[in-house]
C-alpha cells in the first residue's frame, strides 16, 4: 500500500489507498441436503487520486502491478468527477468491537452438523417442507492509507445462519423463513427453527380479507421487506444533493407521526454492519434520521457532503471495492410502548404481514410499494385466525408512517442492517381473491 501511494502521490495532489481481504467458507443446503461446502479467499486493492481537480478510480485483484494500478487512476482522472473535498487527515476512531477469533476456528463438521440439525428440528415438525439453509462464517481485513495521513485499519468476523422453507400442498404454496446473524458464531439454531415453526402453526388455517382499506402490523420482517429500500434511499445523500429523495429540502420539517425516531449507527459491538470508521477512514458514528417525527440529517460520504454544504457521516461504502457512496450501515427504529398483543387485541378486521414479495417494484423513490403477500396472517376481533393467500397489499410509507397506530415495545434483529419493533399502520390498500 505505501509502494501504491508513493507513485500515485508523484503523478497526483491526492491519493487513497483501500484494501480488502476476505476468508469465507459458506455452506449450502438445499432440498434438506448438503449442497455446497467450499472456502473461498479474495483480495482487491483500490486506489482513489485527485488529479488537477477531478476524481480518478481503479481497483484490481493483482498486487503485483502498482504502476498499472496508478497508470489507470491517472487515465480515469480525465474524465472524472470534480472533486468538491479533501482527504481526511489521521482521525480518531471509535474503539467498535467487529472481530471474534472464535469465528474462524467453528471447524466445518461443526458447521454442517448446525444446519443439518436446524433442518431436522423445522422437519419433525412439518416433514413435507422442502429446505434451504445456509451456515456462513468469514474472516476480513480492512486497511485505509493516504497521502493526507489518514489510515485505519481493523479485522471484522461474520457468522450467519439462515433457512426458508416451501410447502407445497395441490396449488398451495407457503413459504417460511427465519435467519440470525452476528459477529460472534451463532450456534443457537433451535431458536430459529422455533420461529419457523411458529409461521408454520400460525399458517396451519386459511383465511380471507376484505378488499379494500385495512389496518395492518407489519412485523419486524414485515417492515423489512416493505419498508427498508425506500427508507434507506430517502436518507441516502446522493439521493438527497441529486433531488431525487422525497425528503430533500426538507430537513427540520415534521414529515412523520411523532412517535417515530429512526437512526443510522454502526458503532454497535458485535453487529455485522457496524465498524470503527466508514470506507474512506471517516470515525463511525450513530446519525439521527427521523427524531420524533421530523427529518434530522442525511447520510453522506465525503464527496456527497461536500456538495451538500454538510460534512460526512461516516457513511461511505464501497461495494466490491468499488468508489465510496454513502449507504446505511445498520438503521434502528425506536422501540414504542404498545406489546404485540395489544396490537392484535385492537383489530376488529386486519393484517399482520410477516414477508412481501415485489415490494421493490413500485416508485421506490417516491415511497411507493405495492406487493404480493408472501406470508401474513388474518386478524380477526383480536385474534390471528389464518394465513392470507392470493392476496396484495399497497401504499405509500410517508402516508403510512404519519399516522402511525403503535409502535412495538419489542425489537428485533432482522438480517445484518435492520433493528425494528413492529409497526401499527393505521391502513393499508388490501386487495384478496379470497
Amino acid at each position: 500500500m505505501e509502494n501504491i501511494l508513493k507513485l500515485a502521490k508523484r503523478v497526483a495532489e491526492e491519493a487513497e489507498v483501500f484494501l480488502v481481504s476476505l476468508k469465507e467458507t459458506p455452506i449450502g443446503f438445499e432440498a434438506n441436503r448438503l449442497k455446497m461446502l467450499e472456502t473461498r479467499e479474495a483480495t482487491s486493492i483500490s486506489l482513489r487520486i485527485i488529479k488537477n481537480g477531478k476524481i480518478g478510480f481503479s481497483t484490481t485483484t493483482r498486487l503485483d502491478d502498482p504502476q498499472a494500478l496508478v497508470d489507470m487512476a491517472v487515465e480515469t482522472a480525465q474524465f472524472g468527477a470534480e472533486a468538491r473535498f479533501v482527504l481526511p487527515e489521521a482521525q480518531i476512531h471509535p474503539q467498535i468491537e467487529v472481530f471474534d477469533g472464535k469465528v474462524e476456528s467453528v471447524a466445518t463438521e461443526d458447521m454442517v452438523e448446525i444446519g443439518d440439525s436446524l433442518i431436522a428440528r423445522v422437519l419433525s415438525h412439518t416433514p413435507e417442507l422442502v429446505c434451504e439453509a445456509e451456515v456462513t462464517k468469514s474472516m476480513g481485513m480492512v486497511n485505509i492509507l493516504n497521502s493526507c495521513g489518514g489510515q485505519a485499519s481493523y479485522r471484522k468476523s461474520y457468522f450467519t445462519i439462515g433457512i426458508e422453507g416451501t410447502l407445497i400442498r395441490d396449488t398451495d404454496m407457503l413459504f417460511v423463513g427465519e435467519s440470525d446473524s452476528s459477529c460472534h458464531p451463532v450456534r443457537d439454531f433451535k431458536a430459529i427453527a422455533d420461529s419457523v415453526i411458529a409461521q408454520l402453526e400460525l399458517a396451519r388455517q386459511p383465511a380471507s380479507v376484505t378488499t379494500g382499506k385495512l389496518p395492518v402490523i407489519l412485523s419486524p420482517k414485515g417492515v423489512r421487506s416493505a419498508l427498508f429500500i425506500p427508507l434507506a434511499l430517502a436518507v441516502n445523500g446522493k439521493m438527497v444533493v441529486e433531488g431525487a429523495s422525497p425528503l430533500a429540502g426538507r430537513q427540520g420539517k415534521l414529515l412523520f407521526d411523532e412517535k417515530l425516531s429512526l437512526w443510522d449507527d454502526a458503532t454497535i459491538n458485535y453487529r455485522p454492519a457496524s465498524r470503527p470508521c466508514d470506507d474512506e477512514g471517516m470515525p463511525s458514528q450513530r446519525t439521527s434520521l427521523i427524531a420524533r417525527g421530523v427529518v434530522a440529517d442525511f447520510l453522506y460520504d465525503l464527496q456527497t457532503a461536500a456538495l451538500a454544504g454538510s460534512r460526512s457521516t461516516g457513511s461511505g461504502n464501497r461495494a466490491r471495492g468499488g468508489m465510496p457512496t454513502p449507504s446505511v450501515s445498520t438503521l434502528v427504529i425506536e422501540e414504542g410502548e404498545t406489546p404485540f398483543e395489544d396490537m392484535l387485541r385492537d383489530m376488529k378486521e386486519g393484517l399482520v404481514i410477516e414477508m412481501l414479495i415485489g415490494a421493490e417494484q413500485g416508485n421506490v423513490l417516491g415511497g411507493e410499494f405495492s406487493g404480493n403477500v408472501l406470508l401474513g396472517y388474518k386478524v380477526e376481533n383480536g385474534e390471528i385466525v389464518g394465513r392470507v393467500k392470493d392476496t396484495m397489499v399497497s401504499g405509500n410509507i410517508y402516508d403510512a408512517l404519519k399516522g402511525l397506530v403503535a409502535i412495538g415495545r419489542e425489537a428485533k434483529w432482522v438480517g445484518s442492517a435492520l433493528r425494528t419493533p413492529a409497526l401499527y399502520l393505521s391502513s393499508l390498500a388490501v386487495s384478496s381473491k379470497g
